[in-house]
């Protein structure tokens, strides 16, 4: 009473937000679902806190990293209270490589050469799981129709800062490369996250638009959207982006031609074996390339194997080459989750600087999805990230092939394919630390397990609503 007579009395605004608080509190305790629909909402148009406060160096989002702290902790008080989770969620071989993930992740934070750094890094990654896949995963088990309203929301609001970019764009020239590297400040950090949230989300504006277990009205919606995300596609220049959906269509004929995974695990290991053999003649061929990164659509694609000339692939080469560096000198549990930006500056080569390296190595990451984990958490860092991936696809695939629901089929083969572009995108950056890719990336791999366990269920398309 003192304390409350206090904020009172010294006329403070504190007292105001109260009932705010309150309000999302019990939102949570009573219905995770609406909370979760606001972070997916508000995630294309979070902000960082530097931005909304400047001076503020600590890296979080806003509103939706608050949030998402607020729902583990909330969500942690509620399972121990009632000592119940759906047990086939927890139990999914997804969810076990993904536990697994976070335990190698825990191991490593606790030997890692900057602690707090590696437990907070930990402490991001448990607060997208639980949110975005745990609870998202059983809100879509009890009415799958809730995986399309996911999507909506987030492209509804995405279609904001697409609009904002290409406005922005327009003022510079919409074939103007460079404008395309802050045009979409300060919503996302630069063109390549942007460029591969597009990218993730363009198999989904496909099938509105071709799916017709959707009305005419959504699939005429279908279409435009998928004109405007081709559209901020293209002028996002994210080489990374372009390859990954092209990939992705590779994904989608093998898929629909149903080879079978012998044959395609066979060529993919003679593929590896055979750049190992020839690795030194495959650089020396592309050290030719002197396309350089510009305007020109086709020039700027083609740049993607210049290594000869081009900084920006020079300097991921070199984040590359401190990577594997940094696993050698500690290939078990490594310098510790989240730790690379700040350990790499030393571990650079006079040789492998470019003219945008830095002497205190603060200019990132390590721009590889693989790479880093290898170099913050040792071989198995690598291998139990690479195990989610590999549960999820054929979980994925199997549960396509299994499917009779043409809806349900679609929004599996949409969400694995999205996941593809990510898959591959990540050989050239990572961003599953920031709420932008880990919205979509953990949210369509619940969907994936979602579908999965009600095919398994034998509903074949029957819904189980949702009682609220």
């Amino acid at each position: 009473m003192l304390n409350l007579w206090f904020v009172v009395k010294k006329d403070t605004l504190a007292i105001n937000v109260l009932p705010v608080v309150l309000g999302i509190v019990l939102t949570v305790i009573f219905s995770f679902d609406k909370l979760i629909w606001f972070v997916v909402f508000f995630t294309p148009l979070s902000l960082p806190l530097s931005t909304v406060m400047p001076g503020f160096d600590f890296d979080m989002y806003l509103p939706t990293e608050p949030l998402l702290f607020g729902i583990l902790i909330l969500f942690l008080l509620k399972v121990i209270h009632e000592r119940s989770f759906d047990r086939k969620i927890l139990l999914h071989p997804v969810s076990l490589a993904i536990y697994l993930n976070l335990f190698w992740i825990l191991i490593t934070s606790l030997t890692s050469s900057m602690p707090v750094v590696s437990f907070k890094f930990l402490l991001s990654r448990l607060w997208f799981v639980v949110a975005l896949y745990l609870l998202t995963a059983k809100i879509f088990t009890t009415d799958s129709q809730k995986a399309e309203k996911y999507i909506w929301l987030y492209l509804i609001s995405f279609l904001i800062v697409i609009f904002y970019a290409i406005t922005r764009h327009w003022g510079y020239g919409l074939l103007n490369k460079k404008a395309a590297h802050f045009v979409v400040t300060p919503f996302y950090n630069d063109h390549t996250s942007y460029g591969a949230a597009l990218a993730m989300f363009l198999p989904f504006s496909v099938l509105f638009a071709l799916s017709r277990c959707y009305s005419k009205k959504i699939r005429t919606l279908g279409w435009g959207l998928t004109g405007i995300l081709t559209v901020a596609f293209v002028l996002s220049y994210s080489r990374a982006a372009w390859l990954s959906v092209m990939a992705a269509l590779v994904v989608w004929g093998i898929i629909k031609l149903k080879i079978r995974f012998q044959p395609i695990f066979i060529t993919v290991i003679l593929f590896f074996s055979l750049v190992f053999s020839f690795q030194n003649q495959i650089v020396m061929y592309l050290e030719r390339n002197s396309d350089e990164s510009s305007s020109n659509l086709t020039e700027h694609f083609s740049s993607m194997t210049n290594i000869s000339s081009d900084a920006s692939n020079l300097e991921r080469l070199n984040r590359w080459n401190c990577a594997i560096r940094m696993f050698e000198e500690r290939p078990v549990f490594g310098f510790g989750p989240g730790t690379y930006m700040f350990q790499y500056a030393s571990f650079q080569l006079k040789k492998d600087r470019t003219i945008i390296s830095t002497n205190a190595g603060d200019a990132g990451n390590a721009h590889s999805e693989y790479l880093g984990p290898l170099s913050e958490s040792g071989v198995l860092g690598l291998l139990t990230f690479l195990l989610i991936i590999i549960t999820v696809s054929y979980t994925a695939v199997n549960t396509w092939s299994r499917l009779t629901d043409a809806r349900l089929k679609g929004i599996v083969l949409a969400a694995f394919l999205g996941l593809v572009t990510y898959y591959v995108h990540g050989f050239l950056n990572n961003f599953l630390d920031t709420d932008k890719l880990s919205v979509p990336f953990w949210g369509f791999t619940a969907m994936i397990v979602a579908i999965d366990l009600h095919s398994r269920r034998g509903k074949r398309g029957t819904e189980i609503k949702n009682p609220d």
